[in-house]
């Protein structure tokens, strides 16, 4: 594939005061990157290059106004400047001017995203106060790319090398989590599952659907979700011809899926339940997916790292895994698009 043929990547900066400039920057020191997207980051060129000076790095910083204008060149770091971030803005610290900056590399990214002059959006993170400081109150990346795209039907998906999981609700209370578990909302999130590893190449995806309650439930002994809501869902999915499982028992849901490789992709009832085996499996390397959106997003699965931002330290794995993801979804997606 020429180099003209590899889809762009909008790499957004994230909140300057964090670490996302310096893991981008270590990002791009992978040659392999080049070889599989054209990155472009959706920054501050100034910040980006301060940020190449804390790593060490050689790369030069190109700044461009539109994408087709980029190098895309190793050693070479195209960056879309907004020219938002002052000089003297310290790292480390939560800061409106900061939140507002992420915040418009974020709106860019989706705009061009939508004209399709971007294949895919990767983010690093943004620090939720200083994003309502700096005048836009969502609770995070998620809301923002659902607003602004004027999608509804989207998830979170976390991934890591052993594990897969797609969210039924998300930044909610527990309480709050109950109530919205309902058919309806877990048959379409199974069914965005289901769409999701398609596209990542996977003809028949073996999605296990988890259970709310302790044991699933027990039938009806420790709850009703499971009988009433979640089992229903799983039916309707498999009269679609879904390969889907459950509800399964939360407490072996994740073995059987990590360890004995009997499920592609775990539906999860609430945030902490898919996010602490995730962690735990890949911490350094797993990702943030946000699915249904009229375009690609993937992202690192942690925050902006304020206590070691600007210390050259932060590791970059997880934008890499990232990165990577986007390439190779923005690639499927443009051989079905062909098809």
């Amino acid at each position: 594939m020429s180099k003209e043929q590899l889809p762009i990547l909008a790499i957004t900066m994230g909140d300057p005061a964090g670490c996302g400039p310096e893991i981008i920057v270590k990002a791009l020191a992978d040659q392999q990157i080049y070889q599989i997207c054209r990155p472009l980051v959706f920054g501050d060129a100034g910040r980006m290059a301060m940020a190449a000076g804390i790593v060490n790095s050689l790369a030069k910083i190109h700044a461009t106004a539109e994408p087709q204008n980029g190098l895309y060149e190793y050693g070479t770091i195209d960056v879309l400047d907004f020219a938002n971030v002052p000089a003297d803005l310290p790292f480390g610290q939560v800061d409106g001017r900061a939140g507002h900056a992420a915040y418009q590399y974020i709106e860019g990214a989706i705009r061009q995203a939508l004209d399709q002059k971007v294949a895919a959006i990767v983010t690093a993170p943004i620090n939720k106060e200083a994003l309502h400081k700096g005048g836009h109150h969502f609770p995070g990346h998620t809301e923002i790319l659902g607003e602004l795209s004027q999608t509804n039907d989207y998830a979170m998906m976390l991934s890591s090398d052993d594990l897969k999981v797609i969210h039924v609700t998300t930044h909610v209370s527990m309480r709050q989590a109950a109530d919205l578990i309902k058919k309806d909302r877990v048959l379409r999130i199974i069914r965005l599952a289901d769409r999701t590893l398609r596209l990542l190449g996977l003809e028949k995806p073996r999605i296990a659907v988890a259970g709310f309650n302790a044991h699933a439930g027990e039938n009806g002994l420790f709850g009703r979700e499971d009988i009433d809501e979640i089992l229903p869902a799983v039916e309707a999915a498999q009269q679609e011809g879904i390969a889907a499982s459950g509800p399964i028992p939360p407490d072996t849901v994740f073995f059987r899926a990590a360890k004995r490789k009997e499920f592609d992709i775990v539906v999860v009832m609430y945030h902490d339940q898919g996010h602490i085996p995730i962690k735990l499996l890949g911490f350094d390397s797993g990702i943030n997916v946000t699915v249904g959106l009229p375009f690609i997003r993937s992202s690192v699965d942690h925050g902006t790292a304020f206590d070691i931002a600007g210390k050259g330290i932060a590791d970059s794995g997880s934008m890499t895994a990232a990165i990577e993801f986007a390439a190779r979804a923005a690639q499927g997606l443009a051989g079905q698009t062909a098809e």
